[in-house]
């Protein structure tokens, strides 16, 4: 079975906690991987990575216990292909739409007669030639996340996860405000709404739904309402919430010295 079908029939009551890896540096990504969470979603659709960034990012993962989920540029034939040959097993899609899109994407996770993804003898994904029956039960093996990111995709949910080979769905709680007309505000009352009837939807279908909080009290809300994976934060979001909260810090204390220091030569009035 697929690593991160794994982690979801696992879970039980506690939903797999991941994040974002999005920084495309190897030693990031490691440190990510070790710090302890479940699973992590390597972005290449806003992140600046390619497909010879992913492999070593990849390898670095699979050193630490981090389930890796690709979230590949766009539902392309092509540039899945190469991920999937790059050593990725489980693909998130952006912005699915409709049921057509839906089924675009498994086949181009698919070797033929199930799909159309083309066949590379000695890639990573074969450990270079050595896996055993590799072709024969790849397709069982790979994972696909559409992302519902629209109004108009949450009237499609049913026809969208009732497509063969679509394991589960994920609520861009981002696009989903903007196309709302909530930009920015990602936990408004009618995007929260919008987002626990789509998490009721999916589990009616038996698909498991998963989303992203910017932060911990984010998460709980979303995780309130049902959903059965999330994500919070990135490696950068993490980053720079520590660099900001340090310098705060010290220049609070830079400003609260200089005020000691200035009330200390003050002298008493005769």
């Amino acid at each position: 079975m697929n690593a991160f079908q794994q982690l979801l029939k696992a879970a039980g009551a506690h939903p797999p906690v991941g994040t974002w890896i999005s920084s495309t540096s190897p030693i990031v990504a490691e440190a990510i991987g070790c710090a302890g969470f479940d699973w992590g979603l390597v972005d290449m659709e806003h992140a600046p990575l390619d497909v010879a960034g992913l492999v070593p990012v990849l390898q670095a993962l699979s050193s630490t216990k981090m389930v890796p989920v690709v979230r590949v540029p766009w539902n392309d034939t092509v540039i899945v292909k190469r991920v999937l040959d790059a050593g990725a097993t489980t693909l998130m899609f952006p912005f699915v739409q409709n049921a057509d899109e839906a089924r675009r994407a498994v086949a181009a996770t698919r070797y033929p007669p199930e799909g159309v993804r083309g066949l590379a003898g000695t890639s990573r994904a074969t450990r270079f030639g050595t896996t055993p029956n590799y072709f024969k039960n790849a397709n069982q093996q790979i994972g696909v996340i559409v992302q519902i990111e629209t109004p108009q995709a949450i009237e499609q949910l049913e026809a969208i996860l009732d497509v063969a080979g679509v394991d589960a769905a994920f609520i861009g709680p981002a696009d989903l405000s903007a196309a709302m007309g909530h930009l920015g505000e990602l936990t408004h009352p009618a995007v929260m709404e919008a987002m626990a009837r789509a998490v009721q939807r999916c589990k009616a279908l038996g698909k498991p739904v998963g989303t992203l909080g910017k932060n911990p009290e984010a998460v709980a809300q979303y995780r309130a309402i049902g959903f059965d994976y999330v994500a919070v934060s990135s490696d950068i979001g993490f980053m720079m919430r520590g660099a900001q909260a340090a310098i705060l810090s010290l220049r609070t204390r830079d400003t609260e010295h200089v005020h000691t220091l200035a009330a200390g030569t003050q002298q008493p009035n005769d």
